[in-house]
């Protein structure tokens, strides 16, 4: 039986054409990139502001990238879960999401200059490049998220280089340590993205795409899902046992019940209504853990 999606209205239109649930992303290594930078030198508010929101930006225009090039190659319906549904469901011109993605990456490019005005013109190069891989995760030609390594660009470009970004726009410097802490943030991110795919496995196939969801199949796309947050966790167990962190960063574990939850449910649920609620605690997985772990950081500092 087919379920009707409901239209939004209003505000509501624009604000799901940004994904909100995917926009954690973007804050949580820009928080812990700069939590980490604590234990070098004071922060710069508006540096970390500045990221932020450029970090945002780009986000949102990504996804409304996404939206539009979905609608273009008939990927998308009124009954499409995951999608913003601007398009399809609440009547948005594309033409007008697709100027709206590229507003926002105009906006992020003039904050990105303003980075680099203040630290170093070098950072240039790597956000055109992410931002660059932005738009052609589902635009251009060959979409990277057509691909089986949608999940490694997101989660090196989204995770582990807003992090080192975030750190070394605070300090002028790129540490060991600062690489060692991205790594979770990389592979959570990643998570999002596995996620996204296993729950779109069915049209996905259908549509021709080669995602690394649809390549090992479901059972081991869970499991590969599954070991992205056992190799987080166990990542700073690790961390603390070798001495590099303190038993303060071990509060990312009062998250732990958000990816227990997130595996359980693609386990016995393959609709994609269904497995929602998954999505939502993969991208909180993402940002609980980020923020416990600059909270352990910052108590660290501290004390």
């Amino acid at each position: 039986m087919t379920h009707s999606l409901q239209a939004d209205s209003g505000w509501r239109v624009w604000w799901q054409l940004t994904r909100p649930h995917t926009l954690t992303a973007s804050f949580a290594p820009v928080f812990l990139g700069t939590m980490i930078a604590l234990h070098y030198s004071p922060i710069d508010w508006i540096l970390f502001l500045a990221m932020l929101f450029a970090s945002l930006l780009i986000q949102a225009a990504t996804n409304m990238f996404n939206e539009y090039y979905d609608f273009a190659r008939g990927l998308d319906n009124e009954n499409s879960v995951g999608i913003g549904g601007a398009i399809v469901r609440n009547g948005v011109k594309p033409k007008t999401v697709l100027a709206l993605a590229l507003v926002f990456y105009g906006f992020a490019a003039v904050i990105g200059i303003y980075i680099c005005s203040q630290t170093s013109w070098w950072l240039l190069v790597v956000g055109a490049v992410s931002m660059a891989i932005g738009y052609f995760y589902t635009g251009g030609p060959y979409p990277i998220a057509y691909t089986p390594f949608g999940e490694l660009f997101s989660g090196v470009v989204m995770g582990y280089l807003i992090v080192i970004i975030a750190f070394y726009i605070q300090t002028g410097i790129v540490t060991v340590e600062a690489s060692l802490l991205a790594v979770p943030s990389t592979l959570l991110v990643a998570a999002i993205m596995l996620a996204n795919n296993i729950r779109d496995i069915v049209g996905d196939e259908e549509s021709g795409r080669k995602t690394l969801a649809i390549l090992v199949k479901r059972p081991t796309a869970v499991n590969i899902l599954m070991a992205f947050f056992i190799i987080s966790y166990a990542w700073i167990v690790i961390l603390v046992i070798v001495g590099t962190l303190t038993p303060w960063t071990l509060l990312v574990f009062l998250s732990v019940i958000k990816p227990i939850r997130v595996v359980q449910i693609f386990k016995h649920h393959t609709a994609p209504l269904k497995v929602m609620p998954a999505m939502k605690d993969t991208g909180k997985t993402n940002t609980l853990f980020a923020l416990l772990l600059g909270i352990g950081l910052l108590i660290e500092y501290l004390l």
